[in-house]
């Protein structure tokens, strides 16, 4: 996946890409179902040097520590994950890019945290913390 692009709702944050992923997965923690308002959500691990931003600067939010998640100050749209674990790594929302169908899920993390009445027969590995589970 080569070229990607992507905005908030509104269009005042967009963003793009040169690449691959390091990897595209789904995330059923309670901080990432609250900051998205959704059951679980879908991210992307991109390399921090492939991104870049255009139109008006989204927000910061330190929502735990070592931990930035950044927003549309507009629209309230979430645009990107940020830790200190993963410093050379931004993750974006997979649901903002313009073709969001192309993005591939290869697994579930925090599975321990997903939601019972949410039923994924997709075969995908599942982790019940991070990744490195």
């Amino acid at each position: 996946m080569a070229g990607k692009s992507g905005r908030c709702l509104c269009g005042a944050v967009r963003f793009s890409y040169e690449g691959p992923e390091v990897w595209v997965g789904h995330c059923h923690c309670e901080s990432c179902r609250r900051a998205t308002a959704s059951p679980f959500t879908t991210f992307l691990g991109v390399p921090r040097h492939a991104v870049r931003f255009a139109g008006t600067p989204a927000r910061s939010y330190r929502s735990s520590p070592g931990v930035r998640r950044s927003f549309c100050g507009t629209c309230g749209t979430p645009i990107a994950y940020e830790s200190d674990r993963f410093p050379d790594e931004i993750h974006l929302y997979a649901a903002n890019l313009d073709a969001p169908a192309e993005a591939k899920p290869q697994f579930h993390v925090h599975t321990a945290e997903q939601l019972p009445w949410i039923v994924l027969a997709d075969g995908l590995p599942r982790h019940p913390g991070g990744s490195e589970d």
